[in-house]
């Protein structure tokens, strides 16, 4: 899977977990030039607290286009060290 946000590759991996429609990369397939730590933060009753980051590419922001959960809950332990995308983040084969 690809991660393609604003024509830049952002991450590309054969290990995704797929949760609630979303594609989890593992953290170490992100590309972490263009991740800047975003402050935001949203809880999900099962998963936890999730973390977010604002994607840069070529002068554009994308806030809070990518999330990850630094402590899962124990049902969520299979998207620890992982992140996911959305607001117009491209995820395809």
């Amino acid at each position: 899977m690809r991660a393609i946000w604003n024509g830049a590759l952002i991450a590309e991996s054969n290990d995704t977990v797929v949760v609630e429609g979303n594609h989890y990369f593992p953290a170490e397939s992100v590309k972490m030039q263009f991740m800047r730590p975003s402050l935001t933060h949203s809880t999900c009753p099962w998963k936890g607290e999730a973390s977010y980051y604002s994607i840069m590419v070529g002068g554009e922001e994308n806030a809070d286009g990518a999330w990850y959960y630094p402590k899962t809950k124990s049902a969520a332990d299979n998207i620890k060290g992982r992140v996911a995308f959305w607001k117009g983040v491209e995820v395809k084969e």
